[in-house]
């Protein structure tokens, strides 16, 4: 029996392998496959800063950003699920009640909240909202009815003093690129919820481009 096996062992060995078919096993079905796709794992390096002041900026700018994303998030949310419904409603007066309704809403939910947020962090929810829609609060409260309007001019603007045009420019500003990597380290972690932006952000290229925009900024040596 044994002589046996070692022949049959040895046939083996002998016959031609150069075609390999890639095998994955799950729970001990087989499955042929030519390839195997993984999903994308980002390995974050550790961020370096110049001084003591430069890292709590960024403690600070990080504490503000996890505060104000869920209202971003929210807000873009009611916005996306606002203009879809508004297209399907068929008269100006039925949209008008619907566009009260929601406005009604937002302000309970909101107004007390982001009368408590600091001028930086409405900005920061400006500039997030951007990130989220595509579009500048400027532009939003433009497009939308006069009671809107008002409920952001009175919750944010004239609050904080702060631009409405501000736009999310992480490949531009280094503020924004950082905010960025605060999101995408706390996606990594599970701090936050996951969302995509409304355009395309490499993240992995903005790494590279502020890396080497950083390194000429350095002062060069004798």
């Amino acid at each position: 029996m044994c002589i046996n096996h070692l022949a049959f062992a040895q046939k083996e060995k002998q016959k031609d392998t150069t075609n390999v078919t890639k095998m994955m096993i799950i729970q001990q079905d087989s499955i042929v496959v030519n390839e195997i796709e993984l999903d994308e794992v980002i390995i974050f390096q550790p961020l370096k800063f110049e001084s003591k002041e430069d890292l709590r900026s960024y403690f600070i700018l990080k504490r503000k950003t996890r505060k104000v994303w869920p209202y971003a998030v929210l807000a873009a949310d009611n916005l996306e699920k606002l203009n879809s419904r508004l297209e399907q409603l068929d008269s100006k007066s039925k949209k008008r009640r619907y566009t009260k309704r929601v406005q009604k809403y937002i302000e309970g939910e909101f107004t007390d909240r982001l009368k408590k947020l600091t001028k930086t962090e409405g900005q920061i929810l400006v500039k997030l909202m951007h990130r989220q829609t595509g579009v500048t609060t400027f532009d939003l409260v433009k497009e939308l009815k006069s009671g809107w309007r008002a409920f952001w001019y009175n919750t944010t603007a004239s609050l904080f003093n702060i631009s409405l045009k501000e736009e999310y420019e992480p490949l531009e500003v280094k503020e924004d690129y950082l905010i960025e990597d605060i999101l995408q380290r706390a996606f990594k972690d599970g701090v936050l919820d996951k969302q995509e932006p409304a355009f395309e952000i490499d993240y992995l290229e903005l790494v590279e481009h502020w890396q080497k925009k950083d390194k000429k900024a350095l002062p060069k040596k004798d």
